[in-house]
């Protein structure tokens, strides 16, 4: 058991220092309240900023809230403690800024507002048609 449990422990440091050597990692991150955005200063010495409420779990917080970030770890990721929301460097960086059941509810909400001059004209021929069909019963 014990025999296990060491070999088990060598293989996770092992491949910690393997994601340690080829992901990046954040030295710094802070809210800027003009922009709305989280910057990120990441080892490496590059930078990037997203829409802070743009990440799920952030949509409602306070400027106060955002301001208050830190750094998971080994700079792994942002965190905010009063929240308790975690994200990751890699997955910002691909621009995932949530689960993917989150980025698909959100995609879905923007698809309905969008706006085209060929829908605006099918919505004026089905309001000269009397609008839309009336769902049938059974």
């Amino acid at each position: 058991m014990a025999d296990n449990l060491d070999v088990m422990l060598k293989t996770a440091k092992q491949r910690g220092r393997e994601k340690a050597a080829t992901e990046p990692r954040a030295k710094a991150a802070r809210y800027d309240r003009e922009t709305g955005r989280i910057l990120v200063d990441l080892e490496n010495g590059c930078t990037f900023a997203f829409p802070g409420r743009l990440a799920e779990g952030l949509e409602h917080a306070s400027d106060a809230d955002l301001a208050s970030v830190e750094l998971l770890g080994a700079g792994y990721g942002p965190h905010w403690e009063t929240l308790d929301v975690d994200l990751s460097i890699p997955g910002l960086l691909a621009g995932l800024f949530a689960t993917k059941t989150y980025m698909d509810r959100m995609r879905a909400s923007h698809a309905g507002r969008a706006t085209s001059p060929l829908k605006a004209e099918v919505a004026r021929r089905n309001g000269q048609k009397g609008g839309r069909p009336r769902k049938s019963i059974g």
